[in-house]
């Protein structure tokens, strides 16, 4: 399990359709080590702090292993920071990785802390409307984590699982609970009481209970 590439970059404004909209989401892989902080990478910046970033979403990552599958897909190649991922792994997947798992990388200290959801700027970046949606259902969405202890990693440093999350709930798991399970209220709560989920998801699987009928 190692980091192959690490990606960054500050808002920038494109034009979709006419209108001008700023995005993050355009990362450029870096050849030297970078300092890694509670809030984001140094050099990176995203434009919705909303809905990105913070200290729940400091890391985005992706799998490389899942480019070969959108290449086939559409026709055309995915490389490093395709989906606007800090960190682009090797030999960690949504099966592998769990919520709350504590990685070390360099001298950082990370942990899993949701799935990443991909929003319309995915696809803006590649002209693909699908693309976010086909993200979804497939669960290849790569995921995210919070830094316990700040530090410095660089391109081609290894991942390595320092505690597991507890219950070993795993992001292809939570995936399809979210996406494909939306009535299993036993399985969110379960996830919805876990500690190492972030904020914003807690509140969507906590609205989701509140809203269900009652017998």
């Amino acid at each position: 399990m190692r980091i192959v590439s690490i990606n960054v970059g500050k808002p920038k404004t494109i034009e979709v359709n006419g209108e001008r909209l700023v995005t993050g989401i355009h990362k450029t892989p870096v050849a030297h080590p970078v300092a890694v902080g509670k809030q984001n990478l140094a050099g990176d910046g995203q434009a919705d702090l909303v809905h990105h970033g913070g200290e729940d979403k400091a890391i985005c990552a992706y799998p490389s292993e899942h480019f070969v599958y959108w290449e086939e897909r559409y026709g055309r190649p995915f490389t490093a920071g395709a989906f606007g991922e800090n960190w682009t792994l090797l030999g960690l997947t949504e099966d592998d990785v769990c919520l709350g798992d504590i990685y070390a990388a360099g001298t950082a200290l990370v942990q899993v802390s949701q799935p990443r959801q991909p929003c319309s700027k995915l696809a803006f970046k590649h002209q693909l409307p699908d693309l976010p949606k086909a993200v979804c259902q497939t669960g290849k969405s790569g995921f995210y984590f919070r830094v316990l202890q700040e530090g410095v990693v660089e391109p081609g440093a290894p991942l390595v699982l320092v505690e597991r999350g507890v219950g070993a709930l795993s992001i292809a798991y939570i995936n399809h609970i979210y996406y494909h399970e939306r009535d299993n209220a036993a399985a969110m709560k379960q996830i919805a009481s876990h500690p190492a989920l972030s904020a914003s998801w807690r509140e969507t699987f906590q609205k989701r209970l509140a809203d269900r009928p009652r017998p």
